[in-house]
């Protein structure tokens, strides 16, 4: 049994789906979880108020979940964590050379820059609109191969754990290529517009970086935002139209969990997922 525990701090798109990614039938009998979330804030005093709750549940691994992971509060979460003797995983959406800090401080991490910074102005956000762009995000993400990623990485993690072998910490960089071969598409159509999607969702965060930090004018950046969330909205549609090709072929590869937390596949819709074949050596 596999216990882990997921600290989140602020919110990108992958922070609602995570834990749920390794359970999404909720019948997994080889591993427990936890989560303790700050909310929106992500302060260094609210990151290690939470950070110490964690500790204090006695997980086996943690995966401190976070925008920017190079900023005070993320970095103050990780720190209480790892003083505890508990190994640490950050996702995050950046920075790149967040990597080569992780792994000198013995850390994993994976980094997710298409999961894009919001559009965070007031003349531009609510609440609705905060909601609509991470049910765009989180489409772009999860048809395009990116959260494939994840839960495999997660998923290794537990089986190491389960044979009581130290965990090999991943260090990954998402690329467009990785997600896209992760994803497993059959129609080359299909692969070229998830990957057209996923390059217009990392580039969002071009837009409402500058929007947010650098464009003084209320009105320039405003515009900023609402052409930033278009592009995302876009590159949810382009997402969907990849899955639609798939479904059309009837060849949506799907890779449901076993209660043991093995993965089973398929690709039509009406066969049963079964374990894949070994490759041959």
């Amino acid at each position: 049994m596999a216990r882990l525990g997921f600290l989140k701090l602020g919110n990108i798109a992958t922070s609602p789906m995570v834990e749920l990614l390794l359970d999404e039938r909720a019948e997994r009998e080889d591993m427990e979880v936890r989560v303790v979330a700050s909310g929106a804030n992500m302060s260094p005093g609210q990151a290690e108020e939470v950070a110490k709750a964690m500790v204090e549940m006695k997980p086996d691994i943690v995966f401190v979940v976070s925008p920017n992971a190079a900023t005070p509060g993320p970095k103050k979460a990780r720190e209480v964590i790892a003083e505890a003797g508990i190994p640490v995983v950050v996702i995050t959406d950046g920075p790149k050379k967040l990597l080569e800090e992780l792994a000198e401080r013995g850390m994993g991490g994976i980094i997710i820059e298409a999961d894009s910074m919001i559009g965070a102005r007031r003349e531009f956000l609510d609440p609705i609109e905060m909601a609509i762009f991470n049910a765009d995000a989180i489409k772009v993400l999860a048809v395009t191969g990116v959260y494939n990623i994840v839960y495999e990485a997660i998923d290794r993690i537990i089986e190491q754990l389960k044979r009581g072998e130290k965990p090999e910490l991943p260090l990954i960089r998402v690329t467009r290529a990785m997600a896209i071969e992760a994803a497993g598409f059959s129609n080359p159509y299909a692969a070229a517009k998830a990957a057209a999607a996923y390059e217009m969702a990392k580039r969002v965060s071009n837009l409402t970086t500058e929007a947010c930090f650098k464009e003084k004018d209320w009105k320039v950046y405003t515009a900023l935002c609402a052409a930033a969330h278009e592009l995302m909205r876009w590159a949810a549609m382009l997402a969907d139209e990849a899955r639609e090709i798939e479904k059309y072929g009837d060849s949506v590869l799907r890779r449901p969990h076993h209660r043991d937390g093995s993965l089973l596949s398929k690709r039509r819709l009406l066969e049963k997922p079964s374990k894949p074949s070994p490759s041959p050596s």
